[in-house]
């Protein structure tokens, strides 16, 4: 899934912000506002504050950088996972950040800090990463506050355009499976003819049950898919092969209505199907993940249709799941998968 960045001014201005608040104290020393607070505290100076501040500056950005916008980079590893790693790597630029600082120090401005004053380090950063991680959430809810915006506006006028295109092209379904029941009575000694129209009325009927609802159950969409591949055997007879193997335990999982009959209709439309060169379609699950894959044979004519298939789906995933499709092709395999979680 592609994650939008919070832009680096934004949190450059963030960490700028916090790092001249950490920075007061030492100002008010330098300045004889106040006295220090221990003896065992290093003494102020321009250097030391100049360089204590480029410190937090530094340090606030790293932490900043990573909250905002590099961890989501993560959201397809299972929660706990994203969980333990986001703390590790929150812990390690703290570590990285107060021990640079401790040996750049001395060989800067001369002293070194030890004792209390290392530990007052730990506590200052601890305390300025707590905040950032806080002022990271806020950001990013920002971001996503704005996209979810603009999405409901395209929703809206993607809406409108599909009504009017409904609008356009409504049949009457009545009239549809009133006209393949007469055509069943005609071909009634024909058994493959009737099975043939039976897969059919079965497959426009899931349509149009499933047209008011944006999701449906890998279960149901195996079944649908069972009748759209009979239709294609019809067809291409010992020429076209699939291989199905899902795991029961996702069966309950939900996908886009036609999300599994899209990628096999993909692999049928653009490759070449023939006695020499029959098509095996590969469906699977795999980590979570529904798979399509087939080995690629280009087809030597143009396939016909709009070639907006995948586009289409990822669009529908991306709106309802905020997922995309992976799409790969390698080894002479074309493949396509996408989460069930």
């Amino acid at each position: 899934m592609n994650v939008k960045q919070v832009k680096q001014t934004v949190i450059l201005r963030a960490a700028v912000i916090v790092s001249l608040l950490v920075s007061v104290p030492r100002l008010l020393s330098f300045y004889d506002i106040t006295d220090q607070i221990n003896d065992e505290l290093t003494s102020s100076s321009p250097r030391d504050i100049a360089l204590r501040f480029i410190a937090v500056v530094t340090f606030s950005w790293a932490i900043l950088q990573f909250n905002t916008n590099t961890r989501f980079r993560f959201n397809h590893l299972k929660l706990w996972v994203k969980w333990v790693l986001t703390i590790v790597v929150n812990i390690i630029i703290l570590i990285i950040a107060i021990e640079l600082l401790l040996f750049i120090y001395p060989l800067i401005i001369n002293q070194t800090i030890e004792g209390l004053e290392a530990t007052l380090f730990y506590i200052i950063y601890s305390v300025v990463l707590l905040v950032h991680f806080f002022l990271s959430g806020v950001l990013r809810y920002q971001i996503i506050h704005r996209e979810d915006t603009i999405e409901k506006e395209l929703l809206k006028q993607q809406s409108l355009e599909n009504e009017l295109t409904a609008l356009r092209n409504q049949i009457n379904p009545h009239f549809l499976f009133n006209s393949l029941n007469s055509l069943n009575s005609l071909v009634r000694e024909n058994d493959d003819a009737t099975q043939f129209i039976n897969k059919l009325s079965f497959m426009y009927r899931y349509i149009l049950q499933s047209s008011d609802r944006n999701m449906v159950t890998l279960k149901e969409e195996l079944k649908f898919l069972d009748s759209y591949i009979y239709l294609i055997k019809t067809r291409y007879r010992e020429r076209f092969f699939i291989e199905i193997n899902i795991d029961e335990t996702m069966l309950g999982k939900s996908i886009p209505p036609l999300g599994l009959q899209v990628l096999v209709e993909n692999a049928v439309k653009h490759n070449e199907i023939s006695a020499s060169n029959p098509l095996t379609v590969k469906v699977y699950t795999n980590n979570g993940f529904i798979c399509v894959e087939n080995e690629i044979r280009p087809r030597l004519t143009l396939a016909e249709g709009t070639g907006n298939g995948l586009s289409n789906l990822d669009k529908r995933l991306f709106l309802l799941k905020k997922q995309h499709i992976t799409i790969s092709d390698t080894d002479n395999v074309f493949k396509v998968k996408y989460s069930l979680n």
